[in-house]
């Protein structure tokens, strides 16, 4: 699947043509990859945000640059710390014949038996590189682990095949495990019971 955004060329000098930029509700943004010298360009913010929001970051984007529909997918991007809004997005041209790298989330559905029997659910792994041409690039992997049970674990390789994509991730890596719940020793207890003393009064 594909979307379209709208973009306009930039320049590039002066720098503060890019907080301009922002205050006028656009992205400063530059676009580079297959068939297309890199260029500098700016984008809608409120446009592009949409996009993401509905449709994720492997979706690919067909930008129309001067005439030209160029299919891209989004390399990297810049947010401001506190407001999140984008401050700087890398789109990369791609070849829709030709298989690319990205990253997809990892999403556990349904809730392990394990921990239903008091055991503690711990996920190492929130991401996996897939690799596929852009149309069929997933924004996430889902994996059940319904059937989890305390001391069980998953890994890369326990991951399901999809013929859309390949999973590049080291298949034993380990994505989840449900572990012992932390038992409480004798010596811990007794010492959230102490009370602390208070310095300067004296004992009775």
């Amino acid at each position: 699947m594909s979307v379209s955004l709208e973009v306009t060329k930039r320049e590039v000098r002066p720098r503060s043509l890019r907080n301009k930029l922002r205050h006028e509700g656009k992205v400063p943004a530059v676009v580079n990859g297959y068939k297309v010298e890199s260029t500098a360009i700016a984008v809608n913010a409120a446009e592009l945000e949409r996009i993401l929001r509905e449709n994720g970051l492997n979706t690919v984007i067909t930008i129309n640059l001067e005439g030209k529909k160029v299919n891209t997918l989004i390399k990297e991007y810049q947010a401001d710390t506190f407001t999140r809004n984008l401050t700087h997005v890398e789109f990369l041209s791609v070849d829709m014949n030709e298989e690319t790298e990205v990253e997809a989330e990892v999403s556990l559905t349904g809730e392990a038996a394990g921990v239903k029997a008091g055991g503690v659910l711990a996920q190492n792994l929130y991401a996996v590189v897939v690799s596929a041409t852009p149309d069929k690039l997933p924004e996430r992997v889902e994996v059940d682990i319904t059937a989890l049970e305390i001391g069980d674990s998953l890994t890369v390789a326990d991951l399901p095949k999809n013929d859309d994509y390949t999973i590049v991730t080291d298949s034993e890596e380990q994505i989840v495990a449900i572990t012992e719940p932390q038992e409480i020793t004798e010596d811990e207890e007794a010492g959230e019971a102490a009370e602390p003393a208070v310095i300067g009064e004296e004992e009775e």
